[in-house]
């Protein structure tokens, strides 16, 4: 991707004004990469009494077994307060959790010590959602919610069922114009993912032809990242397979460069690209953080009897899915990501045309979220919250 010049490109804060600090979790338990985990995780909150309920909690300012908070939009989670709990946890939703790395949550506000329910406000099958970074990756893209600790999130639209794009009013319309073609917003988004550099900010151009190669490397990036439709495979011959079981669970994982192949213990996948084992998002190897954190032994302060010492006993078979497909994901993108880096911004479109135009800067109101009123929301012991 370009790297960081002083050539008066747009900032991504400007491009797409409404953000939302990240989620705060405030203790690590109501995530695991698995959904049975957090059943026993849940089960074993809810066995305990009193004091010891309160102690497995894990209280923080915000959040307590008292606290009286709503419900999650969208979630179906109790609003008793949690001493007083005793149903069973809402259903496990997949988020972000890390780069590359997507696991299950309990979406119950009591949990969370800073939940952002106006994410979860505008968080359907037609969102994608992208977090600032700055470890490798400028910009993370995802169709889930994000609780990956990182920067900024910026939700693509405003409003449920893609409506209202999150962008400065007059863009689309402006780039339009200038490209002599009709844009979308996603079509914003792939140019954005192709060009932004490390300070977030993002070369635009009035060269249609440079546009439209940004745009396609761009869609298929997003493709890589969202994971939501078509399931991607490498060519014939460079899949990664299985070739020695896996064991019921692995503790070490290498990679022999000679081979092409990834070792889990004894457990052997081949063919891997040394693109995918290098693809890093800062000094971590994507692959090995994806491993270890579906292996490691819990680190403080996950002591015996706390909720967080609660792991899965043995490695699933959807765990080889999820790995099989990512290696696939990382070796294309690494593909994708060479490409991007090789492009350079001819006839930019800078912050000073774009003010010129009267495009930026966005309004204020653009940078605070829509009034979202679909659906009643249930606050604290069931009574409704009134937005």
């Amino acid at each position: 991707m370009p790297g960081v010049t002083h050539d008066d490109a747009p900032p991504l804060a400007d491009l797409m004004p409404w953000s939302v600090a990240p989620l705060r979790l405030g203790r690590g338990w109501p995530t695991a990469p698995d959904p049975a985990t957090l059943k026993a995780r849940w089960e074993a909150l809810l066995r305990a009494e009193g004091p010891d309920r309160a102690a497995l909690f894990e209280p923080t300012r915000a959040r307590t077994v008292h606290s009286a908070v709503p419900q999650l939009p969208g979630r179906a989670a109790g609003t008793e307060r949690l001493e007083q709990a005793s149903g069973p946890a809402a259903d496990p939703v997949r988020v972000l959790a890390a780069p590359f790395d997507e696991q299950w949550l309990i979406p119950d506000h009591r949990l969370i010590d800073a939940a952002r329910p106006e994410l979860w406000r505008v968080a359907d099958g037609h969102q994608v959602f992208t977090v600032e970074s700055t470890e490798g990756m400028p910009l993370l893209v995802t169709s889930l919610v994000p609780t990956v600790r990182a920067g900024r999130v910026r939700p693509l639209y405003r409003r449920p069922g893609g409506e209202e794009p999150n962008l400065a009013p007059g863009l689309l319309a402006h780039l339009t114009d200038l490209l002599g073609r009709a844009l979308t917003p996603l079509d914003l988004l792939a140019w954005t993912l192709t060009a932004i550099r490390p300070d977030h900010t993002v070369p635009l151009t009035a060269d249609p032809d440079l546009w439209s190669r940004g745009v396609e490397l761009g869609h298929r990036a997003l493709w890589l990242l969202r994971r939501d439709g078509e399931r991607p495979k490498l060519p014939g011959g460079r899949r990664p397979y299985v070739r020695a079981p896996l064991p019921s669970r692995p503790l070490t994982i290498r990679y022999d460069p000679e081979e092409e192949a990834l070792h889990l213990d004894e457990g052997r996948i081949s063919p891997v690209p040394p693109e995918a084992w290098e693809f890093r998002t800062g000094e971590t190897r994507a692959l090995e953080a994806w491993f270890t954190a579906r292996t490691a032994e819990p680190a403080e302060p996950a002591e015996p009897g706390t909720l967080a010492a609660l792991t899965p006993a043995t490695w699933s078979q959807s765990w080889t899915s999820e790995l099989l497909e990512l290696i696939t994901v990382l070796a294309l993108l690494a593909e994708v990501r060479e490409r991007q880096a090789e492009l350079e911004i001819t006839a930019p479109i800078t912050a000073k045309d774009l003010r010129d135009a009267d495009v930026l800067p966005p309004p204020d109101a653009s940078r605070r979220p829509a009034s979202v009123l679909e659906h009643a929301e249930e606050g604290p012991a069931g009574q409704l919250t009134l937005l």
